[in-house]
């Protein structure tokens, strides 16, 4: 493929570029900038982190799952590019680390400041959120946030100002959903990539050959947001930063999660459609989505059909998509807010849930008119707790009652023992978050994350 992007400042175009070459490759083996390092080669520690700039501003990405295709007519920052190519003078934030002694071995320090350096031009002063994607193993984070924040004040500097160039013209990189249709139908087996954070994996941990493939990135008509009296319209290719922001305004406890389940530079790059078409048994997405009632669109060439998002779900590892459909969008219907979403997993931030389960029960004078709830990890797909909803549907809404639905656990799930969770403890855990649900209307504090006296 032939791409053209910035490179700190200076324009590239480079021909017949491998579909899956990876930047963190080209920086390093090609272009000789080493100060870009390969940690995990996941995406989960963020030493290969860059800035990348497009027609939404500017965020930061994992290098070492974005192929190079993702990038055309895009800029993109690196460590090499934040101090100043007049003088030489070091960006604020490295500045900042520097006098703050913010860095010990250095490994992680270049990702750090790139996130850091991103966040400075945006105006981002959450620096515990910018930086959860960033790991440090010798200096600690004290230093580092006391940076970040020394630097908040510092003018933005000129060149950190880019404006991408146009992209170049490529047949597998269509730029509408029409587009995408007629590629997509003429070529089903081929592999789509929207964020790549978790085919990038497919690549760089399993070491697969993905065949032809296509890059959605372009399509803009796939990145809208439609909000009615009725329905939100989440089109598929919607990162989740945007999901989580969006949800901030709607459904809290949905945006909360979003915000733990994945860094910064995931969320920025994941879509919700490769989210749901991926249709992991423990994605954290689908559970929320399937408790609100959500509804799949999907398209192949010029005919669209419209299912349940929980009837996608077929078995595990297979979802209702035939070869050359894909997910055009996700709708919503809207409602009050009375979803609660509670994940479990052994590290707070970004970790593969044990379970994670959705609730949206409605109550009527103290009884439970309607209930929709779902989860994760507890079966080889999301899947509702239908034996539980008509347990306590129609009844009072106490201990009591969830007590007489005890048993109904076992004929909704027989989830499997493995690294996370044992079966009855990820069962012991589904009921309990329905406890919690309860309590928490109940008026009662159930955040294990706060201490009061």
């Amino acid at each position: 493929m032939n791409i053209t992007f910035l490179l700190n400042g200076r324009e590239v175009s480079l021909a017949d570029v491998p579909p899956t070459l990876t930047l963190l490759d080209w920086l390093r083996d090609v272009r000789g900038l080493t100060g870009t390092k390969e940690g995990c080669n996941e995406g989960d520690c963020g030493a290969c982190t860059v800035m990348v700039t497009d027609h939404n501003g500017a965020r930061t990405l994992n290098a070492c799952i974005l192929f190079m295709p993702q990038l055309d007519g895009k800029a993109i920052r690196t460590v090499e590019g934040l101090a100043d190519p007049e003088d030489g003078a070091l960006h604020p934030v490295q500045q900042a680390m520097v006098d703050l002694h913010g860095s010990q071995c250095g490994f992680c320090t270049p990702g750090f400041v790139v996130s850091m350096a991103t966040a400075h031009l945006n105006g981002d002063t959450g620096h515990d959120d910018a930086l959860a994607g960033n790991l440090c193993r010798c200096t600690g984070y004290a230093p580092i946030i006391r940076a970040a924040e020394a630097a908040t004040s510092a003018p933005v500097p000129a060149h950190m100002t880019d404006t991408p160039p146009a992209p170049a013209t490529n047949s597998f990189a269509p730029d509408s959903a029409d587009a995408l249709a007629r590629l997509y139908a003429e070529h089903p087996d081929a592999t789509l990539v929207a964020g790549a954070t978790d085919v990038g994996l497919w690549v760089t941990k399993q070491m697969r050959d993905l065949g032809p493939t296509i890059f959605l990135n372009r399509c803009t008509d796939l990145q809208q947001i439609d909000i009615t009296d009725e329905t939100i319209t989440i089109g598929a290719g919607v990162t989740m930063d945007r999901v989580h922001a969006l949800m901030q305004d709607h459904h809290p406890s949905y945006a909360e999660m979003i915000r733990r389940y994945g860094s910064t530079q995931v969320r920025n790059a994941a879509t919700i459609g490769g989210n749901i078409a991926n249709g992991s048994p423990i994605g954290d997405n689908p559970p929320a989505l399937i408790a609100l009632g959500a509804s799949v669109h999907l398209r192949h060439g010029e005919t669209r059909r419209t299912l349940l998002l929980e009837d996608f779900f077929i078995d595990y590892g297979k979802q209702d998509r035939a070869p050359g459909e894909f997910v055009e969008a996700l709708s919503i219907p809207r409602q009050p807010d009375r979803l609660k979403v509670y994940k479990l997993s052994k590290r707070f931030d970004q970790d593969i849930s044990a379970v994670c389960g959705a609730f949206n029960i409605t109550v009527t004078d103290g009884i439970v008119a309607h209930a929709c709830i779902a989860f994760g990890g507890m079966a080889g797909i999301p899947k509702r707790a239908c034996a539980v909803e008509n347990a306590i549907t129609g009844m009072a809404w106490t201990k009591e009652t969830l007590i007489a639905a005890l048993d109904a656990w076992d004929m909704d799930f027989q989830p499997l023992s493995d690294m996370r969770a044992s079966a009855d403890y990820r069962i012991s855990a589904a009921a309990n978050m329905l406890s919690r649900a309860l309590l928490e209307d109940l008026g009662a504090t159930t955040n294990v994350l706060e201490v009061t006296p």
